[in-house]
């Protein structure tokens, strides 16, 4: 790794304990620590740009296919969930409440941390773009070219699935029942897996330049937060308490995670 590296990475990291400090205080003030979610997004959009604009060296065009696959994604999902955390404030989301009444002997401090955890995550998924900015070779290459497919298969479905949902509750005649339209009759999160295929694709795009395989990481962690985390498992249980044998109907005939045909 270069000094370059290194500078840009410590730049990033100032970058983003400043910004998770500041939704800390907007939290505290607004009694909402489900902003979070919110800085977490579009957190990329502004480390990433950042990166590009200082990242000496690194030839142009990558850098631009680099940022704007980081941009487009933190943008689309920091959006979404802006809106769903402004639609439901000040109500919690149920991760938040479930820490907060953990937290609450020490609830300000602990938040804190956890927010400052976030910007560490946040700059070691932004590496893969650090270091295609970085890149000074004058042409893209051949697992470039696949990993920035591969990224937009993952937004463009992604996408799709979050649209398919919002229409699905839009219609008063669906509610308290499951859906089971579009890619939600293949999977139970395809939201998730899209966003998986999402991650795939930044670290293709990574191992086009020199370190970018160590970059693995970045997919690994983002597939153990979806299917171990704060994914599917809280999920799934906020569903079956409000769907009951309905969900669990779906559970047995509908994948959890990859699309595929339901079961019979």
């Amino acid at each position: 790794m270069t000094h370059d590296f290194w500078f840009l990475t410590a730049v990033g990291t100032a970058v983003a304990v400043g910004l998770f400090a500041l939704t800390w205080l907007l939290s505290l003030k607004l009694d909402n620590f489900s902003f979070v979610d919110v800085t977490w997004s579009y957190a990329l959009a502004v480390v990433a740009p950042l990166y590009a604009w200082l990242a000496g060296g690194g030839w142009t065009q990558r850098k631009i296919i680099a940022v704007t696959m980081a941009v487009v994604w933190s943008v689309r999902l920091g959006t979404y969930l802006f809106f769903r955390v402004k639609r439901h404030h000040p109500h919690e989301d149920v991760r938040y409440a479930v820490l907060r009444e953990k937290w609450r002997d020490a609830l300000a401090r602990n938040f804190f941390f956890f927010f400052q955890a976030q910007a560490v995550l946040i700059v070691l998924l932004a590496v893969p773009v650090l270091l295609a900015c970085l890149n000074p070779a004058p042409q893209l290459n051949a697992i470039e070219i696949a990993g920035a497919l591969l990224w937009l298969t993952g937004i463009c479905g992604e996408a799709l699935s979050d649209a398919q949902m919002q229409r699905f509750k839009a219609d008063p005649a669906s509610k308290g029942k499951v859906c089971q339209v579009g890619l939600w009759r293949y999977s139970r999160h395809p939201n998730y897996f899209f966003e998986s295929v999402v991650w795939w694709g930044f670290w293709l795009f990574a191992c086009g330049s020199p370190w970018g395989w160590v970059t693995l990481y970045a997919p690994l962690l983002m597939l153990h937060f979806l299917l171990r985390v704060t994914g599917i498992p809280l999920t799934e249980e906020c569903a079956v308490k409000s769907k009951g044998d309905a969900y669990r109907e779906y559970q047995r005939t509908t994948s959890a995670f990859v699309p595929w045909p339901p079961k019979s």
